[in-house]
């Protein structure tokens, strides 16, 4: 316990370095090296860093992606993702006697998750100038503070299994606490910016809580679903965890497995959607949805 507390703090510390220099290349350096770490951990869970060729094709598409996320229109991308699977396939055709197609199949499949996620928080920083930060935070937070409320929660109280096979010290408990803790977070969390940018940068707007507090139930939902695939790929590959950089909790996507699903559905509210505005734009009334 103590570890896996040392190590959030120390996350936490990271993060807010990085969010803190988010007006510069640093945040998107930075989610470059979590893309190549997590693919590595990824990789390396069923065996494919052997595969030297096809191992340096995902890692240079780890590293890439998180760049042309900010610059690069959806075609070039496209381009780029594509021709990175072509490499791929080339690869696996010189050395097709070593490596399956279900090989090939799980390094694109995790590869492209895992970047694609983890590049929709440069998407959510960039949408916005001003509350382009409380973005990133809140979707992190969507996926976190989930976690920490089914952890402490389900250990208490936790006695119906949620995903025995998959999972098993998971319960319905700590499931259902995590998900009423994403709500809670994301609507005081709003309200308290909310406050702060009146009183601190005299931008007011009206966030809708409601909406806020339903978008953190479908993210703490979202987290739980992430948790269980990263869980489904370590059962399968029979590893414990994805890796030991954090001591307490394994490897980085032992952490960021719950983001891994509300990255992208953040991202795509948020595209979809005005955001937040400011009052003198537009009458009181909205958020997000």
């Amino acid at each position: 316990m103590v570890k896996r507390l040392i190590s959030s703090f120390a996350g936490v510390v990271v993060a807010l370095v990085v969010l803190f220099l988010s007006g510069t290349i640093i945040f998107n350096i930075s989610i470059s090296i979590v893309c190549i770490i997590l693919t590595y951990e990824l990789l390396k869970a069923k065996d494919c860093l052997k595969y030297t060729f096809l191992a340096g094709v995902c890692y240079t598409f780890s590293a890439v992606m998180p760049f042309m996320t900010q610059n690069m229109s959806m075609g070039w991308r496209m381009s780029f993702s594509l021709f990175c699977v072509f490499l791929l396939f080339c690869g696996m055709i010189r050395v097709h006697t070593v490596v399956t197609i279900d090989n090939l199949c799980y390094m694109i499949a995790t590869t492209m998750l895992a970047t694609f996620s983890m590049s929709c928080l440069v998407t959510l920083l960039r949408s916005d100038d001003f509350h382009g930060v409380y973005y990133v935070i809140l979707c992190l937070a969507g996926a976190w503070m989930g976690d920490s409320g089914a952890f402490f929660i389900g250990r208490k109280f936790g006695k119906h299994k949620l995903a025995p096979d998959i999972s098993p010290k998971k319960t319905v408990e700590g499931a259902v606490a995590g998900v009423v803790t994403v709500a809670v977070v994301f609507v005081g969390f709003s309200f308290a910016y909310q406050i702060f940018c009146g009183y601190v940068y005299d931008v007011f707007f009206t966030v809708n809580l409601l909406l806020v507090g339903i978008m953190g139930i479908a993210c703490g939902v979202l987290g739980i679903i992430g948790d269980l695939s990263a869980s489904v790929i370590k059962r399968s590959t029979g590893i414990k965890d994805f890796g030991n950089i954090m001591p307490g909790h394994g490897g980085l996507m032992d952490r960021f497995d719950s983001v891994l699903f509300v990255a992208p559905f953040m991202a795509m509210i948020i595209q979809m959607t005005s955001g937040v505005v400011p009052e003198s734009n537009m009458p009181k009334l909205l958020f997000f949805l």
